[in-house]
């Protein structure tokens, strides 16, 4: 999973970076809410852990400020010197899901990143690999359409496995490239379009089958499940729109988003 740590002392932060990351996670590590603020506008992460003392403002006006940018459903934990029950309740109450004290135990702090985690995204902790006509076989790394078989390489199936498992999630660029390809430069690349185009294609990734997948202006990719009965909205009927592989000739269910 993506994690966004936030806190004033950099020793911590590589403290948290180090724990989450023996645990199978990436994070990106902040000293500042400003930085992180303007970050979380193009970019996607699973969960977020914040201090509430911070250089440039207070925790509780950082995650009042993530609440309004992404919504409800991305998990915040809270990690601070503060004890007393009233700063638990005004940090759940600015839209925190979990309160941690400092001085940080690792065990407890990987312990309630990964039940945060379980509760925010059952489908992609599960080991449920089946998502309607679709269905995963993760050691032989192969996937069905139907009861036929899908001739994938390993990152087309790589990211096969990710987009259906966060199925009904937006999820950046570089969120994308970080899991598929282990790749952290934020250089653009166009192999991400190359891929997510051959796989619309080799996935029949249309109404049909229940799923269409959709490029979001200077954004990323979002995979949602469909009624395969409705009629698709203008640009939703998953055909490919123009010759071109990269976010540009992506169009169909394209969504522009502002993010000045």
């Amino acid at each position: 999973m993506r994690i966004a740590a936030l806190d004033d002392d950099p020793i911590l932060l590589e403290l948290i970076k180090a724990t989450t990351e023996q645990h199978g996670h990436v994070c990106h590590t902040y000293l500042t809410g400003t930085q992180l603020l303007r970050d979380i506008r193009h970019e996607t992460f699973d969960l977020l852990i914040v201090d509430w003392h911070l250089p440039d403002m207070e925790g509780p006006e950082v995650v009042s400020a993530v609440r309004q940018t992404t919504g409800r459903h991305l998990p915040i934990l809270f990690v601070t010197r503060r004890r007393e029950e009233q700063d638990v309740i005004e940090a759940l109450s600015c839209g925190a899901d979990d309160f941690m004290t400092k001085p940080l135990r690792m065990g407890e702090l990987v312990a309630r990143t990964t039940a945060l985690l379980r509760r925010a995204y059952p489908q992609a902790m599960s080991d449920n690999l089946v998502f309607g006509p679709y269905r995963f076989d993760p050691e032989k790394r192969s996937l069905w359409l139907r009861d036929q078989p899908v001739e994938l390489k390993n990152r087309e199936y790589e990211l096969a496995l990710f987009m259906f498992r966060n199925a009904g999630r937006l999820l950046s660029r570089a969120h994308l490239r970080e899991v598929v390809w282990g790749e952290t430069s934020e250089a653009p690349s166009r192999s991400l379009d190359t891929h997510m185009s051959r796989l619309r294609t080799k996935l029949e990734l249309t109404p049909a089958n229940g799923y269409v997948v959709g490029a979001i202006y200077g954004m990323g990719y979002r995979l949602d499940a469909v009624d395969a009965n409705a009629t698709p909205p203008a640009g939703q009927d998953g055909s490919a729109a123009g010759g071109d592989a990269g976010a540009e000739g992506f169009q169909a269910g394209t969504t522009t988003l502002a993010t000045n």
